[in-house]
């Protein structure tokens, strides 16, 4: 049976999910956090979820039929570690939500889930919820993209842009690792016996900071550096991570290849090169067809007119859309702070962006 779309309902479930810490990678954690979650859907939707087992923990998932035709997409993992909710407990004052994960992304979840209960009929919807999308969907990528060729439309439940605009398009995320070995020796009484690695990474870093490409908008940013064990040793190890971002697919192979080529000029000096691009860009063609469809259905049932933006950040859109499954991003929660500590979410706007999606959802042909 359909329900009313009841913000104290939304904030009793709201609460019981984030009361539960579910870090990346602890199996144990999210493993009671998935619990939690297959209990609630089960309590709104009527049946219980599956929990997929995986390395990372357990996905729930959970259909309306045998032929679901769109999939809403999320993550029950955060950023944040155990510990995180004694020092920020989950509270509601001000018209704000606060707690770890509350806007990336539990109270997108909450939302979904309510959505559909309030379809006359679910039987076109399916839920998917990982357990590891914060750390790259490496178990979870092929369950994803599975359930999203079989759907053939994918919403996905991430925190909303400013103002709560819809994300339409996304660039495509890596993180590089670059592994400069040298060799010790004393730095006062014999440096000229050393093989000074931060000296060669430091060649390095000026080499990656042009490989970026403001004309397609592809950046290529050294953000982390660690190298030396004491002031007076010549440095034998020295480590880069370089985060880049594109939105032209062929950029990918551009600058894979241009970290692959690394050189430098220190003598004796070796480079490894780790990681790589692991989201491929989410273009705008994919949400064209649906991002009209949401801006319709705003109109309809009186909401203030639907922006769509494109983002730097990557989320599992980015792998659904790279397969060429229709997909609409950044229909979650509204507020801001994702992964800080100040992270907060407007509960006032939390049954309407229920009800947009559920009216987004009705506007879709079976």
């Amino acid at each position: 049976m359909p329900r009313m779309i009841e913000l104290d309902e939304m904030l009793v479930d709201l609460a019981a999910l984030v009361e539960v810490e579910s870090p990346s990678g602890d199996v144990s954690a999210l493993t009671t956090c998935a619990q939690v979650l297959a209990g609630i859907i089960e309590r709104r939707l009527g049946s219980a979820p599956t929990l997929v087992a995986s390395d990372a923990g357990p996905h729930v998932h959970w259909r309306g039929s045998d032929t679901t035709t769109v999939l809403l997409l999320g993550h029950h993992d955060t950023v944040f570690p155990i510990g995180a909710l004694a020092k920020r407990p989950f509270r509601v004052a001000g018209g704000k939500a606060t707690g770890p994960g509350v806007f990336d992304m539990k109270a997108g979840i909450v939302q979904a889930i309510h959505a559909v209960a309030s379809l006359a009929d679910p039987s076109s919807v399916e839920l998917l919820f990982t357990a590891d999308e914060e750390v790259g969907s490496r178990a979870s990528r092929p369950l994803l993209e599975q359930r999203a060729l079989a759907c053939g439309r994918v919403l996905v439940l991430e925190p909303s842009a400013d103002g709560g605009a819809l994300k339409t398009a996304r660039k495509g995320t890596g993180t590089f690792e670059v592994i400069v070995s040298g060799r010790a020796s004393h730095a006062g009484l014999e440096p000229e016996k050393g093989v000074n690695s931060l000296i060669a990474a430091a060649e390095l870093i000026t080499a990656i900071s042009r490989f970026g490409n403001p004309e397609r908008a592809t950046t290529v940013t050294p953000t982390v550096i660690a190298g030396g064990t004491a002031e007076n040793v010549v440095p034998a190890e020295t480590r880069v991570k370089i985060d880049v971002r594109i939105v032209e697919p062929s950029e990918k192979a551009r600058v894979e290849e241009l970290m692959a080529s690394l050189s430098t000029s220190v003598p004796e000096a070796t480079i490894e090169v780790r990681g790589g691009i692991d989201r491929p860009p989410m273009h705008p063609s994919a949400s064209a067809g649906l991002f009209p469809v949401a801006q319709q259905a705003a109109s309809d049932i009186g909401l203030p007119a639907v922006v769509g933006v494109a983002v730097g950040g990557g989320s599992d859109g980015n792998f659904t859309a790279a397969i060429g499954v229709p997909t609409l991003d950044g229909l979650g929660a509204v507020g801001g702070g994702a992964h800080a500590d100040h992270e907060y979410v407007e509960v006032a706007t939390m049954p309407d962006r229920a009800r947009l999606l559920a009216a987004l959802i009705g506007r879709l042909p079976r």
